[in-house]
């Protein structure tokens, strides 16, 4: 009588599970998740410096004061320019995490449809948001890198870094540095382009865009981006024309 010898399988390998926010992140909803906080950080920011901007109309020790006081925030509590570091340290990390989203998104949806969309309005409106993010990106990249250098680090600027905060601004903008006005002007209009486009899919992709809501949403989000590059507009071109001298 043979028997035959019964072999028990190996148990399978178990994989071990990636780090939760590494698992989050890597799906599309994370990301989309990102995008929004670091979106929302990166709005409160820009009502809050354009608040700060327009200062500048209440005159230079107006503007001088409210800009020494970013660099003592917190003190004695804390070091000087501690609190506008670490300030600094989140929105340059909220800008990366928002960059690389958008652009993890795009490559992800282009391999979910590599077939370009029929000529239609839909795909017209479509394409016209991607340059406006993509193109206006890279703009804004490069203005913040000028503007750190020129306001922040003042090696740019034509008082240096020096001078008080409201002679580095009408030296920046004075008449005969028209072009660094119309640098800052285009810049802003795409930030505030970006805005817009950023609002109105933040809408959207919390179900809010209903047929409903659609046209006081579309209203609310042009209204935001206009508001805000009116603000920071109204700065350099008052500059430029003697309102602020």
């Amino acid at each position: 009588m043979s028997t035959r010898s019964s072999t028990v399988p190996p148990p399978p390998r178990v994989t071990p599970p990636r780090a939760l926010p590494r698992r989050l992140y890597g799906s599309s909803v994370g990301k989309k998740a990102v995008m929004a906080v670091t979106g929302a950080i990166l709005v409160l920011y820009l009502v809050a410096h354009m608040a700060g901007n327009l200062k500048i109309f209440l005159g230079r020790d107006a503007f001088d004061h409210y800009a020494h006081w970013l660099r003592t925030i917190g003190e004695p509590a804390l070091p000087h320019r501690v609190f506008l570091t670490v300030t600094e340290v989140v929105l340059t990390a909220a800008v990366i995490l928002h960059m690389w989203s958008a652009v993890s998104l795009a490559r992800r949806a282009r391999k979910a449809r590599p077939v370009r969309y029929a000529a239609r309005p839909a795909a017209h409106e479509h394409r016209y948001a991607t340059h406006v993010m993509r193109y206006g990106g890279v703009v804004i990249l490069l203005f913040v890198i000028w503007h750190l250098l020129d306001l922040t680090f003042g090696a740019v600027n034509p008082k240096g870094g020096g001078a008080e905060p409201y002679d580095k601004v009408v030296a920046d903008f004075a008449p005969s540095h028209w072009y660094v006005t119309v640098f800052y002007v285009v810049a802003v209009v795409m930030v505030g382009l970006h805005l817009r486009h950023g609002l109105w899919s933040a809408f959207q992709t919390l179900g809010w865009g209903r047929q409903g809501r659609y046209r006081g949403l579309r209203l609310l989000a042009d209204t935001v981006a206009a508001l805000l590059v009116i603000g920071f507009v109204s700065v350099p071109v008052f500059v430029t024309i003697g309102v602020v001298s």
